[in-house]
């Protein structure tokens, strides 16, 4: 509408018509100037902004696909969305080795010059967000910009508030809805040079995301896991089918090269602590409300590539002699495999 009426009046003044024209059983209006007024005062009081397309602050690799958001609301450092971006993203029931990988990852991309963007979903997701903290890191959601999903996720969010973005197509105050992730995925490949899936099920969300890539003529990366493990069904798909073959950030950096020259290097965020929540690597050891919700953290966590024990206690959050006490259930029940060096791996 702006592009072909070349003002915003114009194109409000045009919205009737065109919509008469096309036949709508409902008249279509612009809202009132009294609604947009309030909604704005509520995004003063969220402490959020909103970027237009066609803006200076609107990220120009997002404004280049054919169905960019026309408005993206912003909670945090907004003047980091021009940056050159890379997403991470893969498995919500990610494994404990996968986890570590995106974590490490994410680490590594971001002191080579990318801004990690995903998508705040428990698992692999979250692990990118914490592992591109020091340099900043964007995190696209499926609703509000003020609604916190995964509501254990609380601590991250408040993190990636003060140290990244926390970015919305939707306005504030909308609940996370199946229908609304599709279209956040389509965001977080649009803002990105490209995506790399760390871990992903034969059909799984992550996968979408890498198709919107490809459609947006972006890069796929996919890190190769066993295949005995369902996780990593998906990326061994993408790498059948082209995908870049990925085992640390300098296989990602070196693709991109050509698009980062020139580019300016990003600048480490502020260091602030993260409070004291399951994503934090310092967080004191919290045990699971009953014994099965403590198999099920173990659980989720391991895969035939065998982990350290010290990770589980670690990413879990309970006391080692929690751990071990599981282990040894697990291990009794034969669904553990115990390695040399303290490692253990799914059966």
């Amino acid at each position: 509408m702006l592009r072909r009426f070349g003002s915003a009046r114009a194109a409000l003044d045009a919205l009737p018509a065109l919509a008469r024209r096309g036949e709508r059983a409902k008249t279509v209006t612009a809202v009132t100037r009294a609604e947009a007024q309030a909604e704005l005062a509520a995004l003063h009081r969220a402490g959020a902004r909103l970027v237009c397309w066609g803006e200076p602050g609107y990220p120009s690799a997002l404004a280049a696909i054919e169905d960019a958001p026309p408005i993206l609301t912003v909670l945090g450092q907004a003047e980091l969305l021009p940056q050159p971006m890379i997403a991470v993203v893969g498995a919500r029931n990610a494994s404990a080795n996968g986890r570590r990988f995106a974590r490490d990852l994410a680490a590594e991309l971001g002191q080579g010059g990318l801004m990690v963007i995903s998508g705040l979903a428990r698992g692999i997701d979250a692990a990118a967000h914490l592992g591109g903290l020091e340099t900043g890191s964007v995190a696209v959601v499926a609703g509000g910009v003020d609604v916190v999903y995964p509501a254990e996720n609380r601590g991250l969010y408040d993190a990636l508030v003060r140290q990244g973005a926390i970015v919305a197509e939707l306005s504030l105050g909308t609940e996370p809805q199946a229908r609304h992730f599709p279209r956040r995925n389509r965001v977080i490949s649009g803002m990105a040079l490209g995506v790399v899936v760390v871990e992903a099920a034969a059909r799984s969300g992550s996968l979408i995301t890498a198709r919107f890539a490809l459609e947006q003529g972006r890069e796929v990366f996919a890190v190769p896991g066993s295949p005995l493990d369902p996780r990593a069904r998906g990326c061994n798909d993408l790498l059948r089918h082209g995908a870049t073959l990925t085992e640390n950030a300098a296989d990602v950096l070196a693709q991109l090269a050509p698009q980062l020259r020139g580019a300016e290097p990003l600048r480490p965020a502020p260091s602030i602590a993260i409070p004291l929540t399951p994503f934090s690597p310092t967080a004191g050891a919290v045990e699971p409300v009953g014994n099965e919700d403590g198999l099920e953290l173990i659980l989720e966590r391991l895969g035939p590539t065998p982990v350290a024990v010290d990770e589980l206690v670690r990413q879990c959050q309970m006391s080692a002699a929690a751990v071990a006490t599981l282990l040894l259930e697990l291990e009794l029940a034969g669904r553990v495999e115990r390695h040399p060096g303290n490692l253990v791996s799914s059966r």
